[in-house]
């Protein structure tokens, strides 16, 4: 089997930035990218979502390149996965058979990766969704996956409508999976803070708001400046 396609696991995104990274949100990142240029600013398809909302997976992007159902090099990957990784598979949102199911999931939590993204379907919906390792798929299909080769692995690829490349941030909670590419972390991240002060200002409006109306007290400006201003012609 020819595998020179097979590359090397990038290496991980630093933990101090990670950690800064936790503290936001995936669509706080879109915010972040909207001004940058950032092909759809990083948003994967709508319809890959997780199978447990309560999880949040953020780590180090690699990748697989696989179609029709094909699930061999998805074994190759997970069994050299590391912790710190979010296996990122283009399956081409196939959806005539599962790509994993538990067991494979199971594998992936044990090698301590942070995430599972299938552009495809896979099976065993409720086992994978009691794992502790974060699953994102479109669908489920219960026929079990093909086993031809070789595929691709850590090559730059297109999965659910974004490109990702080996090393690339993912980032995924319940509104669906987010991806920063990797020579835009800093700027996307200073960004996407200023996006969270600003929401957590408007919070702050907000509750300052119904405490006033609670209270009969006059009521302040609710509106957003930039809102009165459009308004306004301005």
């Amino acid at each position: 089997m020819n595998t020179e396609h097979y590359l090397p696991l990038p290496e991980r995104i630093p933990q101090d930035l990670l950690d800064r990274f936790r503290k936001l949100s995936p669509a706080q990142l879109c915010d972040g990218m909207a001004k940058l240029g950032i092909a759809r600013n990083g948003a994967m398809d709508a319809d890959l979502m997780p199978l447990d909302e309560r999880k949040v997976m953020l780590g180090t992007a690699y990748t697989v390149d696989t179609e029709d159902g094909d699930n061999f090099p998805i074994h190759v990957a997970v069994y050299q996965g590391q912790p710190g990784y979010v296996l990122v598979v283009a399956g081409k949102g196939y959806p005539g058979r599962a790509y994993i199911g538990d067991l494979m999931a199971g594998a992936a939590q044990a090698v301590g990766l942070t995430g599972l993204v299938i552009d495809g379907c896979v099976r065993d919906k409720v086992p994978l969704a009691e794992l502790d390792i974060p699953v994102y798929a479109k669908g489920f299909m219960q026929r079990s996956p093909g086993k031809q080769g070789p595929g691709k692995i850590n090559t730059t690829v297109t999965c659910a409508g974004v490109e990702v490349a080996a090393g690339d941030l993912v980032f995924g909670d319940y509104d669906g999976v987010t991806v920063v590419p990797r020579a835009r972390l800093l700027e996307v991240l200073e960004a996407s803070e200023k996006k969270s002060a600003y929401e957590e200002q408007r919070r702050e409006v907000i509750d300052h708001y119904v405490r006033c109306r609670d209270g009969g007290e006059p009521l302040p400006e609710l509106a957003p400046d930039w809102v009165t201003q459009l308004l306004q012609g301005r």
